[in-house]
Order: C-alpha cells, then structure tokens, then sequence
C-alpha cells in the first residue's frame, strides 16, 4: 500500500473514529433521559407507579422482550448476509449491525446511519458496487416497509393510529399534519430511489445534476454526482439478481422492524398488569408504533433521542397511563438504544484497529 493510499484510508477511518467520541454518545442519552425525568417529574402519579408490578409475569416478559431483541438483530444480520451474497461470514454480520445501528443511534434520523454505514462497509474490502448496493438497497427497503404497512393500518383503524385529540404532548391534528409531510417525502425520495435502480439509472444521475444546478444547490454537485454513480453501480447489482435475493432481503427487513415494534409491546405486557393481550388491540398497537416511528424520522436529534420518549407517551395516551408509558419508554430505549451505543463504543475502536492493521500488511 502506498503513503497516498494510506492517507486515503487513514482519512476515512478518521471520519467513522468521530462517531465514537465521548461527546456523541453522552448527548442522546442525556438527551432521552432528560426528557423522561422531566415528563416523569411533571406527570408522576404516585399510585400508577405503585400498580408496576415486579413480579414473576413481569420478569418472564422482559426474557420474551430479550429474546425479541436478539431475533430483530438476527433479522438485521441475515439481511446483510444476504445482500452481501455470504462474503460476509455470519459473526462479522453480528459485529457490523452493531456497528451499524451505533451509527445510526448518534446521527439524527432524518439523517441515519447510511453515511457512516457506507465507510464502514468500504472498510470491510467489499467492492464499491457491493457497498453502495447495500447501503441505497436497505434504505429503500426500510422505505417500503413503511409506504405500505401505513395506508393500509390507516384504512382499518382510521385515526386511532394517532394520538387521541386530548394527548398531553400532541394531538391527532399535529400527528397528522407531521405523518403526511415525512410520508409525502419519503414517498418521494423512494419513488425516485426505485426509478434510478430498476427502471433508468443514466436518467437519475442526469436529473440529480440538474437539480443541482440551482445556485443554492452548486456546492452538492460533487456529492450528487456520486450518488448518481452509486445508484448506477446498485442498479447493476440489484436487477441482476434472482427473486430469491430480493425476497430474502424484504423479509430480513420485515423481520427485524417487526421485532422492534414486538419488542416494544412485550415491556407494555410486562410492566401493565392490567394490559388486554386482545389479539385487535396488538394489531393496533403494532400500527400506532410504525405510525409513531415515521413521525420519530422527522425529528433532528441523535436516534430521535428525547422526542422519542415523548411521541410514545402521546400515542399511548388513552391506553397506558402517563407514568407507566414513561417508564415503559425508558425501559424501551435502555435496551434497545442505549445498549446499541454503549456496545458501539466498546466495538468500534477495535474493529478500527484490526481493520487499520489488515491494511498495512496488505
């Protein structure tokens, strides 16, 4: 390897290193817990609290939520087997979805984690058509996971998907007003995903461009120009693939949302008592959390850290009181946010190391 090369690599692993800082990791957490205590110290009902029973129901739903936690990163895991087409063995999937989802625990979700997920995976001396192929692919998937699930969750249980009109924190009306903008925009960004891979890759590019000539666009030209050849390359990859590819790939998808909404109803069962397993109340349950979770896209801090906590006490609202939906919230988020940042932390330093090493001797 040459010291150019070197430098080049040394540059990338830089950026990813960034990610790590002490500063990004605190910031969310102290983020989310702010907000829970604050509502908590606003909201707390002393006799609500009390009814949280720590019993042997509670302690075998916990398990079950675990068990859920660890199917969804499994789920993740078989998705990037898949799309890698096995040059990644399975223990390396294991250790890049925690990479992966530490990236996208500490970058704002409207932004996500692809950014930082594309220098990791060029890391990993997969081919650029390989890496831009599963970075743009998963985020169309995670997409249409969405687009789809919703107007159909609408057309059954109109706006009981939504908080109630009365919700502390927000109302059905602001929910709606906010669902429909972030639905709209990513519609459209799939839309145009989907037509730039499949249907006219030269097309998309020529467009992206376009746009970019406007004067408050120029300076993303560059930028543009690169995700026009990457939709190109996934283009390539992804149409010449059987159906078991794309199948495999959309029930990893479907496997691993499911389980993070799962998840989240298993801790409600477990710390309500008085909760109804009615097999329509989970289905509505399951739609008001993928309602909630498009509404989370919107918001501008690291993984949605603090509005999070918030939207899941305001689509709660009606069904589990104030304070036992606060701390269900943070229960949530401990195992399935701040675990992913803290085990980010530990992993990606070493992983750096290795890959910084393996350079070197090559």
């Amino acid at each position: 390897m040459t010291n150019f090369q070197k430098q080049q690599v040394k540059n990338k692993q830089d950026e990813v290193r960034k990610s790590v800082r002490l500063s990004r990791i605190i910031l969310p957490i102290l983020i989310g817990i702010s907000v829970v205590i604050y509502l908590l110290w606003q909201n707390f009902d002393v006799q609500e609290f009390h009814r949280i029973q720590w019993t042997l129901h509670t302690f075998l739903w916990l398990v079950i939520a675990f068990g859920i936690l660890g199917f969804r990163h499994f789920a993740y895991m078989a998705r990037l087997y898949i799309l890698a087409e096995g040059e990644f063995s399975w223990r390396k999937c294991f250790e890049l979805i925690f990479i992966w989802e530490f990236s996208s625990a500490v970058t704002p979700t409207s932004v996500g984690g692809s950014a930082v997920a594309f220098l990791v995976l060029s890391q990993e001396k997969l081919s650029t058509a390989k890496t831009a192929t599963i970075v743009i692919y998963t985020v169309i998937l995670d997409a249409i996971f969405f687009l789809i699930g919703i107007p159909i969750f609408y057309l059954i249980f109109k706006n009981l998907i939504l908080p109630s009109e009365d919700a502390q924190f927000f109302g059905s009306l602001g929910a709606k007003f906010i669902l429909a903008i972030t639905y709209v925009g990513m519609a459209s960004y799939t839309l145009l995903f989907i037509w730039g891979v499949f249907i006219n890759p030269k097309g998309i590019k020529s467009f992206l461009l376009l746009v970019c000539k406007l004067p408050f666009l120029k300076r993303y030209e560059a930028k543009t120009s690169q995700l026009g050849d990457d939709i190109m390359r996934t283009s390539e990859e992804v149409t010449s693939k059987n159906w078991k590819y794309h199948i495999g790939a959309l029930l990893g998808t479907a496997g691993a949302w499911t389980g993070k909404f799962l998840l989240i109803i298993a801790i409600i069962i477990a710390l309500v008592p008085s909760f109804q397993t009615d097999f329509l109340l989970l289905i509505l349950f399951f739609a008001k959390l993928k309602t909630m979770f498009i509404l989370i896209l919107l918001f501008p801090s690291p993984g949605g850290a603090g509005f999070a906590e918030l939207a899941f006490a305001a689509f709660m609202h009606g069904y589990i009181p104030v304070t036992s939906a606060l701390v269900i919230a943070l229960v949530w988020r401990l195992m399935s946010y701040y675990s992913y940042l803290i085990a980010g932390a530990i992993i990606i330093p070493n992983w750096l190391r290795n890959r910084w090493n393996e350079r070197e001797e090559s």
